[in-house]
């Protein structure tokens, strides 16, 4: 007799309990991780990298105006099932409209009995910028652009823009359960869905239909919820889970000498500033800003806090932006 394979498991120690899994309605990371592995998007970024690479479109066409983009979608792949839903078709052209017209247009039915803001989508003008979203055929979209958006693609490349299927939202129309988007997900991401505790797990079960089989390597991954750092830390020591993230500063070379782990770092994609209401006297004046810059102690700051897992900020962008100055100086503090 034959043993059953193995069953392959992950446990990821996460840092906190996401409010939904509509990803369009949110904007951090805590949202976001707990629904990548639901979802796909028309293109997505290369892993570890920000260029574009075919996601549930195979290919696009760019007018030479630069205004319109056709998108030719993969043929052949399922959306997810949960105990309330089961698909009677494949993912088309359909799903693409109700994405991205539940975002455009205030009186979509949906969004009318769904009412949700959409912070990126609107935060990066692309209500405004999207003129139409059609389909020319079951697997061809055509989006019209106002102005010309070199970024446009790589924008849609981002969580908010997940595909949901125009389906399933039809079917919690009727039901009167449209808010169940967000918390009863339906993708076509390498992982589906099974089921969420708040502050204690999000569990996950590999896609068995997933359109691309390489990338589902796990039968189930689970996210253990957990906002204490140190906790995390203690949980991956112990093997009770084999990934987390955001260990306290203070931990951080323990971490790098012990030999069972491995510790990756990157430079982080934010800053941390303070901001002066510039209609306020005496911050109107550049000379006080320039005062005040001088006399704060960056350096301790980056020692007290962030102990030492930082460094000194002299652009209002972070050195991983493609367009950071290196030639900027910083004003030595000088109280």
């Amino acid at each position: 007799m034959g043993h059953a394979a193995e069953k392959k498991s992950l446990v990821f120690c996460s840092e906190g309990s996401p409010a939904g899994f509509d990803t369009a309605q949110y904007t951090t990371a805590t949202d976001n991780d707990a629904a990548e592995p639901l979802y796909n998007r028309l293109v997505e970024f290369e892993r570890g990298a920000t260029n574009v690479v075919p996601g549930l479109a195979t290919k696009w066409d760019i007018s030479p105006d630069g205004l319109t983009y056709t998108f030719h979608l993969r043929e052949g792949v399922k959306f997810h099932s949960n105990k309330e839903f089961k698909p009677t078709r494949d993912f088309n052209a359909d799903d693409v409209l109700f994405t991205f017209n539940r975002m455009l247009d205030p009186e979509h039915p949906f969004r009318k009995a769904y009412p949700t803001e959409f912070p990126y989508f609107n935060g990066m003008s692309l209500n405004k910028n999207i003129a139409k979203v059609e389909k020319t055929g079951p697997y061809t979209v055509v989006m019209t652009l106002n102005t010309v958006d070199a970024a446009f693609v790589q924008n849609i490349a981002m969580s908010f823009a997940s595909i949901l299927s125009a389906e399933y939202a039809e079917q919690l129309l009727k039901q009167g359960k449209p808010s169940d988007i967000n918390q009863k997900p339906i993708g076509t991401g390498p992982f589906v869905f099974q089921r969420y505790q708040k502050d204690s797990q999000i569990r996950y079960t590999g896609n068995k239909q997933y359109w691309d089989p390489s990338r589902v390597k796990l039968d189930q991954l689970i996210f253990a919820i957990n906002t204490d750092a140190s906790v995390r830390v203690q949980k991956l020591k112990a093997g009770e889970c084999q990934i987390t993230l955001h260990p306290r500063p203070a931990d951080v070379d323990a971490l790098k000498a012990d030999p069972n782990l491995q510790l990756l770092t990157k430079p982080g994609f934010n800053l941390g500033y303070i901001a002066y209401n510039v209609r306020h006297k005496p911050f109107d004046q550049l000379e006080v800003r320039q005062a005040l810059d001088m006399a704060v102690n960056k350096q301790s700051i980056l020692n007290a806090v962030y102990q030492g897992a930082g460094q000194l900020a002299v652009n209002a962008m972070p050195p991983t932006q493609w367009s950071y100055d290196d030639s900027i100086k910083d004003a030595a503090y000088n109280p």
